[in-house]
């Protein structure tokens, strides 16, 4: 199954938003919610568990999802219907993340060559404990991209992912596809050498499906998931989902990534009360890169994103750090609020 392309620009949607007409049996629609927390230790997924199509009684990991039904009034309303039958999780504000679509994309057995078009939607929420009818659970969105996680230095799997990449450029047919392969190496990984950029968690996930170094490219080409061919011997590439929702949530996740740098996206994720270093961690696990405290708390302070609630916090380990809040009022003061931060400052090598 080739890996369906993104065919909408981004945009906002809210309960007044309609269902396609026109859609009958000719056309499915898909709805997938990418639920998004966050702690100081790494953002989290919410995500469900299927049974898997491929060899025996497996199940593979998924997002929450499922069709548009006949009495789904608009596709908000279909999408927070499966969230909460899945997971039991009650959503806020959501926002449409892209739509999907590809003529050869298959939603269910019971739909074989259908032609299917998927909304996705990224919601942020305050992590709670899932109970639906489904087997749902919060995993680390690291568990799916391990190479983006450079909080603790360059990460331990990317040197072999490097190779692999680099060997499957030079295998190009011809020198125009080279030299495009190594571009896009260039752009994404930074290689030979330059700057990485957080945000093109997409076009990293793109080019390893490209280059058959993730479970699902091997999958979608027929051959079992477990076989990744010599270039990926021990690469640890993360975690396989289902169709085509770990490419959903490298869209989410790079989103996520460029949206704390203008809007205050970051406060969604927070409890009303908070110290600067609990802000500071979750933002570092947001953007998989450690920060300097002096200067993300002088940032906040410019910026006036927060306000002391008056009282402290005891269980820091250290010494009593004083609670601040999110302070909505920058909301009406600036159009866009965010915490500014640089992408691209580390080198790769």
């Amino acid at each position: 199954m080739p890996l369906p392309r993104a065919i909408a620009a981004p945009g906002k949607h809210g309960s007044d938003e309609t269902a396609p007409a026109g859609h009958g049996a000719s056309l499915s629609i898909g709805l997938s919610a990418v639920i998004v927390a966050a702690s100081v230790q790494e953002p989290r997924v919410l995500t469900i568990r299927l049974p898997s199509r491929g060899e025996g009684d497996g199940s593979v990991e998924a997002l929450p999802s499922g069709p548009l039904e006949a009495e789904h009034r608009t596709l908000e309303i279909g999408l927070r219907t499966w969230v909460e039958r899945q997971t039991s999780q009650t959503l806020g504000y959501v926002e449409q993340l892209y739509t999907f679509g590809d003529r050869d994309r298959v939603m269910g057995e019971d739909s074989p060559g259908l032609p299917a078009l998927v909304v996705a939607y990224l919601a942020l929420v305050r992590e709670a404990r899932p109970a639906g009818s489904a087997d749902a659970m919060w995993q680390g969105c690291y568990r799916y991209f391990p190479w983006e996680d450079w909080r603790e230095g360059k990460p331990e799997s990317l040197a072999r992912i490097e190779d692999r990449l680099s060997g499957w450029a030079q295998d190009a047919a011809s020198e125009p596809e080279r030299r495009l392969r190594q571009e896009r190496l260039g752009l994404a990984f930074a290689l030979p050498a330059g700057s990485w950029n957080e945000e093109l968690v997409l076009e990293r996930y793109e080019l390893l499906y490209a280059a058959v170094l993730v479970a699902e490219a091997s999958r979608d080409l027929g051959r079992p998931a477990r076989d990744l061919g010599p270039r990926a011997d021990g690469l640890g590439t993360g975690a396989a989902m289902a169709l085509d929702h770990r490419r959903i949530l490298a869209t989410a996740l790079g989103r996520l990534r460029g949206k704390i740098k203008y809007r205050p996206v970051v406060f969604e994720l927070m409890p009303p009360a908070f110290t600067l270093l609990q802000l500071q961690r979750t933002v570092e696990a947001l953007a998989g890169v450690r920060l300097h405290k002096q200067n993300f708390r002088r940032l906040v302070e410019q910026q006036g994103l927060v306000e002391e609630t008056g009282e402290i916090s005891a269980a820091t380990g250290g010494r009593p750090a004083r609670l601040v809040r999110f302070r909505r009022e920058v909301l009406l003061e600036r159009p866009a609020p965010g915490l500014r931060l640089r992408a691209g400052r580390r080198i790769a090598g």
